[in-house]
């Protein structure tokens, strides 16, 4: 068995104008000091990764990856999740997304699919060079807005939306291949990979891609209400990154699964903080552990109530907490007896 790495932390929520949190340098020295040992790093717009340098140079990355391990951090994955959500955006969507992509292609669906594909090769050139061999992302969505069967789908919708979403994939998990980075999707409610069904559907239309993964983040089955533990016992083979991250769902008279539209204070299902949650996280570190995951255990922090400082204060000694350094030897390992084959006969009454 292995030991997951970790803390880490996602810091895409914490990135803004105001120090320590505008630069890679100082949010890393912030990050540190509240014991976290590596970063997922978002990339593209706003960020402190431009995918275009960190392509293309070596000493680009080189920079990134010396800055992190200046504070003894390292980089646990780099994130495309915005670019992942444009590769397939159905059109009731459209202006929502556009703020994901850059200014140029911004009202123009094609281009913006187009500059969506081209980040994610980029990504996957990026993540080689930072000698990393996991990528997480979206899928995006063309079927979303026909979740709920109602009116009725007309035969084939369902079909053809997984078909496109893997035609547009296809592509891009082979560029992945290429570099030798595994790409994590991460099954999330408003993408059209948002549960095992659907991973499986996609999986398929891909053939079964070696280089198709999954970020794994209970929060997302615990509001669909999925037994998370059994899906690790499922898809143990294809998890590749872990978001550790709370929610909790309590129905009422009034609400449950869908939320009746209240924003995220008032939704029955909503994100917390770790630990003011209702996952089991005991469970999933013991099932990842028992399956050899061997990835890095990264805080997502998202919730309505808390802040995300005091969030990201008491993550980090709540995922080390977790972390189970696997043993390597038996429990009852002082009562073994040692291998005789005619002994063994001879107990099940096999002696001559």
């Amino acid at each position: 068995m292995k030991t997951l790495k970790g803390p880490g932390l996602f810091i895409a929520q914490f990135v803004n104008e105001t120090p320590p949190f505008d630069r890679l340098d100082s949010i890393a020295r912030w990050a540190a000091e509240l014991g976290y040992k590596g970063l997922q790093l978002p990339t593209g717009q706003g960020s402190f990764v431009d995918l275009e340098q960190a392509a293309g140079s070596q000493d680009y990355c080189d920079e990134i990856t010396g800055t992190l391990a200046a504070h003894g951090l390292a980089v646990t994955e780099l994130s495309t999740h915005l670019q992942g959500q444009l590769i397939a955006v159905h059109p009731a969507y459209d202006p929502l997304f556009d703020s994901f992509a850059a200014p140029e292609v911004r009202g123009n669906p094609v281009a913006r699919t187009e500059w969506a594909a081209r980040q994610l090769k980029l990504a996957a050139k990026a993540s080689r060079r930072m000698g990393l061999d996991v990528h997480v992302t979206f899928s995006g969505a063309l079927a979303w807005p026909y979740i709920y069967p109602w009116p009725q789908r007309p035969a084939g919708l369902i079909e053809e939306a997984f078909a496109e979403l893997a035609r547009r994939w296809q592509p891009l998990l082979d560029c992945f291949a290429d570099e030798g980075v595994d790409l994590a999707f991460e099954l999330h409610p408003g993408e059209d990979l948002h549960d095992g069904v659907t991973f499986d559907r996609f999986l398929d239309l891909v053939g079964g891609h070696p280089r198709a993964a999954i970020l794994f983040d209970p929060s997302h089955f615990q509001l669909q209400q999925l037994d998370y533990l059994s899906f690790i016992d499922h898809y143990h083979d294809r998890i590749r990154a872990f978001h550790v991250k709370d929610a909790e769902f309590r129905p009422n008279g009034r609400s449950g699964t869908y939320g009746g539209y209240q924003s995220w204070v008032d939704r029955p299902g909503r994100f917390r903080s770790l630990g003011d949650g209702q996952i089991d996280f005991r469970a999933i570190f013991s099932k990842l552990a028992q399956y050899d995951f061997a990835g890095w255990a990264v805080l997502e922090w998202e919730c309505a109530i808390k802040h995300p400082e005091q969030g990201a204060r008491e993550g980090a000694p709540f995922i080390a907490d977790h972390i189970i350094c696997v043993t390597d030897r038996a429990f009852d390992d002082f009562a073994a007896a040692q291998s005789d084959a005619a002994r063994n006969r001879k107990l099940l009454g096999l002696a001559e």
